[in-house]
């Protein structure tokens, strides 16, 4: 198989970087973004249209949804019947979806095919793909994906992948904010901030993290009888009790902690650990 890559920026070059030996196809508006690829054995190409025109894959990571209608445009009116486009930028699943309902036409499969692991797994190889596509596209996908992602799953039709992703990093981003909080209470506290930090990714590194918890097919309310019931009744227990003594330690110090005081107040019922449910 030929792979395409079109955008070769933080993220692209090195997922490109994995594909050098593989009959790799480069295109980059700036000529200096391809050279170390080409130096590697990839081919330079002249445009969008040339890349689409010899690939049997082609993967695009441009920045936005706009950039990924006007590429997505140029790859099919190029590519021939049977190719692959597989689209790695963070977007709207709509914008996925509507690309995939115009290559039909051209008999072209379209996969949304976002990654997570940032600029350090692209470089190392170690990439998540969520994969959105057909069956027989996300065969074809398989393979090529595998040599920069550690994980590549099939999430389900068109559009999957990027609701996926955003779920993801939903996590993360809220995750962030509420590191910010924390950072203000352990401030206030007089903590040292980069001890803290120490602590933070030294735990969540042996924890697992959020992850830990997302081991349930659904959100519904947990049953007594389910296996992880007083797993996670234990988990809801201690955090409710650990998040009730962080606010008091706010309160004493005048920290506004708003999303700490949501979490307390949705802990047990994020966990499917609704009160009716201890009887």
């Amino acid at each position: 198989m030929t792979t395409g890559f079109i955008g070769l920026g933080q993220m692209g070059a090195p997922m490109a970087g994995h594909l050098t030996g593989e009959g790799l196809i480069v295109y980059d508006t700036r000529a200096e973004a391809m050279a170390p690829l080409v130096e590697a054995g990839a081919r330079a190409a002249r445009s969008v249209a040339d890349v689409a025109a010899h690939a049997d894959l082609v993967s695009i990571m441009v920045r936005d949804d706009a950039q990924v209608d006007e590429v997505g445009a140029e790859v099919l009116a190029s590519a021939r019947p049977g190719t692959v486009l597989a689209i790695h930028s963070t977007i709207r699943a709509k914008t996925a979806e509507d690309l995939a309902a115009r290559a039909r036409r051209y008999e072209i499969e379209v996969v949304d095919a976002p990654v997570s692991g940032g600029f350090m797994g692209a470089s190392a190889g170690t990439l998540a793909v969520m994969v959105g596509g057909t069956d027989e596209a996300f065969e074809r996908c398989r393979e090529p994906f595998g040599a920069w992602a550690e994980l590549v799953l099939h999430m389900g039709p068109v559009g999957a992948g990027t609701r996926t992703k955003l779920a993801r990093n939903m996590l993360t981003f809220v995750g962030y904010t509420a590191a910010a909080e924390a950072q203000r209470l352990a401030e206030a506290s007089g903590v040292s901030l980069r001890k803290l930090g120490r602590i933070v990714r030294h735990t969540d590194a042996l924890t697992g993290g959020p992850g830990m918890l997302m081991l349930r097919p659904t959100t519904a309310p947990m049953k007594p009888d389910d296996d992880l019931y007083d797993v996670l009744r234990h988990t809801r227990d201690l955090g409710e009790k650990d998040l009730a003594l962080a606010l008091e330690l706010a309160d004493e110090l005048g920290v506004d902690t708003p999303l700490a005081q949501i979490a307390k107040e949705r802990f047990g019922p994020g966990l499917g650990l609704a009160e009716e449910n201890d009887g």
